[in-house]
């Protein structure tokens, strides 16, 4: 049974003298009749009730009363084994590892826990002690996200799990708060810029947690930072310090008000969407939260940032954040990678791989890793391509590089009769006979631009320019032949008619060729 203050004790043996009951006694202070008649029976036997005797004081009460008594214990099942585990212990072998021994080597039966309590009883811990850091102003901003309830979108008029962006300047603990439907990278980012116009500057160091949009890879020394994130801290000059893993007290400050936001601004409030939400939570922000007495500084915080730390913070910088989002996209088969409908090349030897896209508002830029495999302009709708033709492999490129426009001016330079040929098969559908063409023209790489213009020559004359007819004249050689002085006595009707004499077709010299 837990015994009663001193001052209780001392108040029943007073009511006593005054010669007060036991039942007005116990009623008034809330305490059995039992309990009164026990310390009148001391009182008694200790000569108190007579008001001769002074009031005995704290000490002669606790000698008169006499030690504590504790309530029964049972002895733990672990207490056989006490040396042991305190051998174990001094060896820093982990709890659930002594409960395996005990279980294997020594057939206990008891739980985990027990071990466990026993352990503490043993080796209590020892309180750790924490250390307030205080900053300068214009030293530091800590930014967090907290849930805050569902709220309506007034895009798809549906209800979506919001949350608040909180960021505290550490020293005034002045505040900017905003409410957002996801923690993706451009709002993350955008974010930020928002927070830093509203203080009108920027302070020397950020302090968030290990979200994926600020840290890429977790560590307890030298993270990986998110490379947007890294590019806003270059950008705005401002040092990026996460929070060790798993442990938010580091950004204390901002954690108690994300709280405070959640409890006093969303508690028992209804908002028509989210954007009215955010009306009412910016003036809250300056009218509420700015002007009461904070909890630790004790000073209004909008009061302390106007009069210290607005003119501490550095300045804006006079060009905006141009970075807006980086995703994963995979190189498909046509060398291209799609990022919001539209389409833009990367080199070959990367078919089948992610890449990385940073996507700010005009440019598009694929990163391997740290390296920059290449940088097109944003497209600005749908569907649309951005190509270079360096990308595909040098057999798939030729074609697309040989345009009609291109062989034309191939041709023109060989010699009038190849551009003619030329100019016939681009004449009445340029895609159907662009590959004849790239074909006629492919000729001058192996037998020269002077006998392929002689081919063309002798291939007009005859009045058939396909490129079967063109590469066999070549082959037999047959532009090295003179043509005839007179023209064929019967025109061809047509451009690729086949037209020469009978004699021609038997002559042994010319077998298959014209």
């Amino acid at each position: 049974m837990e015994r009663l203050h001193m001052n209780c004790i001392r108040e029943v043996i007073r009511r006593l003298r005054a010669g007060e009951s036991e039942r007005r006694i116990a009623r008034d202070l809330r305490i059995s009749r039992l309990t009164v008649h026990k310390y009148r029976t001391l009182a008694a036997d200790h000569d108190w009730l007579t008001a001769e005797q002074p009031m005995p004081d704290d000490a002669t009460l606790v000698a008169a009363l006499g030690p504590q008594p504790r309530p029964p214990r049972i002895a733990s099942s672990v207490e056989p084994y006490r040396e042991l585990v305190a051998q174990w212990l001094d060896q820093r072998v982990e709890l659930m590892a002594i409960w395996q021994r005990l279980c294997e080597d020594h057939g206990y039966t008891g739980s985990y826990a027990s071990v466990r309590r026993f352990a503490a009883g043993l080796r209590p811990p020892t309180p750790r002690a924490t250390v307030r850091l205080h900053t300068a102003p214009g030293e530091e901003l800590q930014v967090d996200f907290g849930y805050v309830g569902r709220l309506l979108d007034p895009a798809t008029r549906r209800l979506r799990a919001a949350y608040v962006f909180v960021a505290t300047l550490s020293y005034s603990r002045h505040q900017y708060a905003e409410l957002v439907f996801d923690q993706k990278t451009p709002t993350w980012l955008a974010l930020h810029e928002r927070a830093f116009a509203f203080f009108g500057g920027v302070p020397r160091r950020v302090v968030p947690d290990n979200l994926k949009p600020a840290v890429k890879q977790a560590l307890v020394i030298d993270p990986v930072l998110a490379e947007p994130y890294r590019r806003l801290a270059v950008h705005y000059n401002f040092l990026i310090s996460p929070t060790l893993p798993g442990q938010p007290r580091h950004k204390g400050k901002v954690e108690s008000g994300v709280h405070y936001v959640k409890r006093n601004f969303m508690a028992a409030r209804e908002f028509a969407d989210i954007h009215s939400a955010n009306a009412h939570l910016t003036t809250w922000v300056r009218e509420v939260a700015g002007t009461r007495d904070h909890g630790t500084t004790h000073q209004p915080p909008l009061q302390q940032f106007r009069t210290y730390e607005q003119a501490a913070l550095q300045p804006l910088p006079e060009a905006p954040f141009t970075l807006c989002e980086v995703k994963l996209v995979k190189v498909h088969p046509d060398c291209h990678v799609t990022i919001a409908g539209s389409f833009y090349s990367a080199p070959y030897r990367y078919i089948g791989r992610t890449l990385e896209a940073h996507i700010s508002q005009r440019f598009v830029e694929l990163y391997d890793g740290v390296e920059l495999v290449v940088t097109h302009p944003r497209c600005q709708r749908r569907g649309e391509w951005q190509t270079r033709l360096e990308d595909y492999p040098p057999d798939k490129a030729a074609y697309l590089i040989r345009t009609p426009a291109y062989c034309r001016e191939q041709a023109s330079q060989i010699g009038p009769a190849t551009h003619q040929v030329v100019d016939i098969h681009l004449a009445d559908r340029p895609l159907d006979g662009l590959r004849s063409v790239q074909a006629i023209l492919h000729l001058a790489d192996s037998v020269g631009a002077q006998r392929l213009e002689a081919a063309c020559r002798r291939a007009l004359y005859y009045g058939d320019v396909s490129y079967r007819r063109i590469k066999a004249i070549l082959d037999a050689a047959m532009d090295r032949e003179p043509l005839p002085d007179t023209p064929p006595s019967a025109p061809p009707t047509h451009a690729f008619a086949f037209a020469r004499s009978g004699a021609e077709f038997f002559s042994p010299t010319a077998e298959g060729a014209v």
